[in-house]
């Protein structure tokens, strides 16, 4: 098979043996892969995969047929459409995953769009619903909600009851939130309290989903009491001085996770989540893929310079012809 290879931070086109599936694995022929910005970190040795998962080949989001199983296999056949989320090295022509793992295609779709999915939507689900315990009815703020996970976070908070407002230090680049379903937008101007604030009458939000980071302090004052600020990136920085006895009084949680370092009953227990939950809201329409941008396989490179523009509100994906 061909992969995408990282060789002295730079991606390269190799030819690799095909992956075998162990007992409980099954073998995919990748048909499209989603493009994130932790493929781009991993190519400048800024994020390596995790313990078990080989840091030479990039790639966490996949979409394609299953093209071999492992003995024990039970879920899946030869022919299936599965796409997923994995560790590691989906820049490939074929990937082996965890047979429990794979999601199942929503019926109709196709494989560049099913790559768009998830990723983005798993990520936003665990944050805002399953860490944050956003409910129906309440604000929440999605920062920013630009791109996938934003873009996911808006449509799953405004399918599911709740109300989504957007940031971002352009307002206009949050056009295709709003078309999502933002409830209100604000600008990443240093005032978010204010802001937040004034948009939920005092009361502040419930859950805070923020990429962000590091200046909380600004973004605490519009957390209400007992709300919850759910960490899933530190696009602003590393490091940050908190006033913990605001945070004390008002009993605020906050939260930090990933996608990709957990174990995988931890992966398999969110695919299971993401059949139950949110396969029957794509069948039914009621939530979307992303815009998305396509690139062939051999022009990988490029993919990554366009994410690198950051001047696209949508999904980067690699198709393989």
């Amino acid at each position: 098979m061909r992969a995408w290879c990282i060789e002295d931070k730079q991606l390269q086109l190799d030819t690799l043996p095909d992956p075998q599936p162990g007992p409980e694995e099954i073998r995919v022929q990748v048909k499209a892969i989603g493009v994130n910005r932790a493929d781009l970190l991993q190519v400048l040795g800024r994020y390596p995969a995790p313990p078990g998962t080989s840091s030479r080949i990039p790639g966490l989001e996949y979409a394609g047929v299953v093209s071999a199983v492992g003995e024990r296999v039970q879920q899946r056949k030869v022919g299936d459409a599965v796409m997923g989320l994995v560790p590691g090295c989906a820049y490939a022509e074929q990937i082996i995953t965890h047979e429990r793992e794979a999601l199942t295609m929503p019926e109709g779709m196709d494989f560049a769009r099913a790559a768009t999915l998830p990723e983005a939507f798993l990520t936003a689900y665990r944050a805002l619903f399953l860490e944050g315990g956003l409910q129906p009815g309440q604000w929440c703020l999605v920062r920013p909600a630009t791109a996938g996970v934003g873009l996911a976070a808006t449509q799953l908070a405004n399918t599911l009851g709740a109300r989504p407002i957007g940031s971002s230090r352009d307002l206009s680049k949050l056009d295709t939130a709003n078309d999502m379903g933002l409830a209100a937008q604000v600008c990443d101007d240093g005032t978010l309290t204010t802001q937040l604030n004034a948009i939920t009458h005092g009361d502040g939000v419930a859950v805070i989903l923020d990429m962000v980071g590091p200046d909380w302090n600004d973004l605490l004052g519009g957390l209400r009491a007992e709300g919850s600020l759910v960490n899933i990136g530190i696009l602003g920085g590393l490091s940050t001085e908190l006033n913990l006895g605001a945070l004390l009084m008002k009993r605020q949680t906050l939260k930090s996770m990933t996608m990709r370092s957990q174990p995988l009953e931890n992966r398999v227990r969110l695919a299971q989540i993401f059949n139950d939950r949110l396969a029957p809201l794509f069948a039914s329409g009621a939530l979307l893929p992303l815009p998305l941008e396509t690139f062939p396989f051999d022009d990988a490179n490029a993919a990554h310079q366009h994410m690198a523009s950051n001047d696209f509100s949508g999904k980067r994906v690699i198709v393989v012809e």
